[in-house]
């Protein structure tokens, strides 16, 4: 008989950090629907009066130094799938927020809510997948909490991350530091991770494997802020997609972006799903894909750094940063004419993160 998870199965234990706390609310890519619960529900109840935007971790000043701080929930169905597995996803989306305030990831929380019935030896090919995750970043989980709802009223496991990392003297990681004449950079082709997901729920296969991209882009920021370029600002491509973020980003900065469509790179296997499943490359969800924005000057050296990297794969330069159309995201067809990269109403593709 299978072990599984049962009622009185219960974990709580608490490591305080100290007294100092806040509350930051990131946009998590998404939808109108999404980003409007957000900015007309939470915003005003928890950030009343804060002047900063919206991004993928708050940045503390806590006795002479930065650090950042970090939340996120991981509900991905299916729980393994080509390339990584809900205990990756939740070490390496943590690390990859941490990352893009320019931080150095230091240490997670996790908190797993499990459904009675849970099979035992699912839940420790998890954590065992989370250890495996943060020992190659380089981070601890330090505390955590666990709790079990009924039979039925959950869909096995859904994990929560939280993610302290220390922002390095002189690194100002920022939306609001986009300026028109900025290029926009892509760390490596778009679409793996939405399409891996797809490929396990509608049964697809392709020619060749074709895996999620998720993986750690703590690596790749520390070099970036290393060489001395300066790095204006970093999104990871996640719910939503390259679309959403640029979305985010072109509104809080009030700046217009174009795009090139030639330029974005989009491996076949995954043009070709997105095809046949009527979906936008653009708006497939990505785990180890960054988009960057660096003077125009900077834009190769930052490329040969992303090329250099092991998690990158194909990085490419796809656009410019204008002073046109604020808040407007276009790109360039291969035809010569322009459209605008819109937010949709709601998401492509629920659960997969």
């Amino acid at each position: 008989m299978k072990e599984k998870v049962g009622k009185e199965f219960a974990l709580h234990c608490p490591m305080p950090l100290g007294d100092h706390t806040t509350v930051q609310l990131a946009h998590g890519g998404g939808g109108r629907l999404m980003r409007g619960l957000i900015e007309g529900m939470f915003l005003p109840a928890f950030a009343a009066g804060s002047v900063s935007p919206p991004h993928d971790s708050a940045v503390i000043e806590l006795d002479g130094r930065r650090l950042a701080f970090t939340t996120d929930s991981f509900v991905v169905s299916p729980l393994f799938f080509p390339g990584g597995d809900i205990g990756k996803l939740a070490v390496y989306g943590t690390v990859n927020d941490l990352a893009m305030a320019g931080a150095k990831p230091l240490c997670l929380s996790a908190a797993f809510i499990l459904e009675e019935g849970f099979e035992m030896d699912q839940l420790r090919r998890v954590v065992a997948s989370m250890r495996q995750a943060a020992d190659e970043v380089g981070v601890q989980i330090v505390t955590g909490d666990t709790k079990v709802v009924d039979r039925g009223k959950g869909d096995g496991i859904y994990v929560n991350t939280a993610g302290i990392g220390v922002v390095p003297p002189g690194v100002n990681v920022s939306p609001t530091r986009v300026v028109a004449g900025d290029a926009v950079l892509v760390s490596g082709d778009l679409g793996r991770h939405g399409i891996a997901i797809m490929s396990v729920r509608e049964g697809l296969s392709f020619e060749g494997a074709l895996d999620s991209d998720c993986a750690s882009l703590a690596g790749l920021v520390e070099k970036l802020t290393q060489t001395g370029d300066d790095v204006h600002c970093l999104r990871d491509l996640t719910r939503g997609g390259l679309a959403a973020a640029l979305n985010e980003i072109a509104e809080h900065a009030a700046v217009g972006i174009e795009l090139e469509e030639s330029a974005v790179p989009v491996a076949a296997p995954v043009a070709g799903a997105c095809e046949l499943l009527g979906l936008d490359p653009l708006y497939v969800a990505n785990e180890g894909r960054l988009v960057a924005f660096v003077p125009a000057e900077a834009a190769e050296g930052v490329l040969e750094v992303m090329r250099a990297e092991a998690t990158a794969g194909q990085p490419a330069i796809i656009g410019t940063v204008t002073d046109e159309l604020p808040g407007v995201v276009q790109i360039r067809s291969l035809l010569g004419g322009s459209r605008i990269v819109d937010l949709l109403s709601g998401e492509q593709m629920p659960r997969i993160c």
